[in-house]
């Protein structure tokens, strides 16, 4: 078999790669100074060839290694733009949603879509994994993380074992955070589920109808007596839930 020798790089080749290197890193100093914000359109291939003096596939080079490290989207006919960074929570935590939206550096905002003391439903009773009917708090609200929907919110709190909570307002403070500082619990589960949205769904959460998302579905209990269930939907392309843990036993 004849034996292939790799040809040296010229140095045509070697200064490709160091413009194609400072093109990225011009890039990244934008994005990274905060100077070209999240969503943010970068210039097209054609006027970063004319702004460098260079060949489209250099360009091309450079977007593709800033699409592989996450700073920018390339879409397809539309441009790139840059990146909005993901929110993310420990699958095993009890996260708040106010501080997953402020640590990416947006602005969190509340808006409660409904508010209303009810008896529980039949579907209300299995949420809560209760047998007899009970007085509930169902909360709806969407989350904001600047202009864009972060997750959309559908709780249950059970007012028999909570009953301060009635006389919450929940103008601002979303009702996660404000049950983590009033009510001690000793138990929670999660449960992780990938859906697609229906059209109610993608109305709330400002997507189309059928797009990728992610349910988290929590539910407290304190001594044994539930709390609160809670069902946070968020669009599929902005979350991420990490875990990290050791091996049993290991110190």
């Amino acid at each position: 078999m004849e034996n292939l020798k790799r040809e040296p790089a010229t140095d045509a080749d070697s200064a490709k790669g160091q413009l194609s290197a400072r093109i990225r890193q011009d890039i990244e100093r934008k994005i990274m100074s905060g100077e070209w914000p999240p969503g943010k359109r970068i210039p097209i291939e054609r006027e970063l060839m004319i702004e460098y003096d260079c060949a489209r596939m250099t360009v091309n080079k450079a977007l593709s290694a800033l699409a592989v490290a996450g700073l920018i989207e390339r879409r397809r006919r539309a441009g790139s733009f840059v990146s909005r960074p993901l929110s993310q929570a420990a699958v095993i935590e009890i996260s708040d949603v106010r501080a997953e939206v402020e640590a990416t550096g947006q602005v969190y905002t509340l808006e409660v879509l409904s508010h209303r003391q009810r008896t529980s439903t039949r579907m209300d009773m299995k949420r809560l994994d209760v047998e007899r009917p009970r007085p509930i708090l169902a909360i709806a609200c969407r989350h904001w993380s600047g202009q864009r929907v972060h997750s959309f919110e559908d709780r249950l709190i059970d007012l028999s074992n909570v009953p301060e909570v009635a006389a919450v307002a929940f103008d601002s403070e979303p009702p996660g955070t404000w049950l983590r500082t009033h009510v001690p619990w000793s138990e929670a589960e999660n449960r992780i589920t990938a859906l697609n949205a229906d059209a109610d769904l993608a109305a709330k959460l400002l997507l189309k109808e059928g797009s990728a998302c992610l349910q988290v579905e929590r539910s407290t209990w304190r001594d044994d007596r539930p709390i609160t269930n809670v069902r946070m939907i968020y669009p599929g392309d902005s979350y991420r839930l990490v875990a990290h843990f050791s091996p049993k036993g290991a110190g």
